[in-house]
């Protein structure tokens, strides 16, 4: 966590701010709400064959199917 950002929290208090990730880190985004930050690290699979387009018909296809 060496090249995380500070956030002033009066300029950016609702703000996403996007981290920069080491080449073995994967990517995270910081979002404060109040007095919490909250750390969200992404993760995308290097040997995936669907896309992300794909994947978003297959997961509405899914929940129309369950209705």
């Amino acid at each position: 966590m060496n090249n995380e950002k500070s956030v002033n929290s009066t300029t950016m208090s609702d703000s996403v701010v996007p981290l920069i990730a080491q080449e073995n880190e994967c990517p995270a985004l910081v979002k404060k709400i109040g007095k919490t930050t909250y750390r969200v690290t992404i993760h995308f699979s290097t040997t995936s064959r669907e896309t992300m387009s794909d994947k978003i018909k297959r997961m509405l296809r899914n929940e129309i199917s369950q209705m």
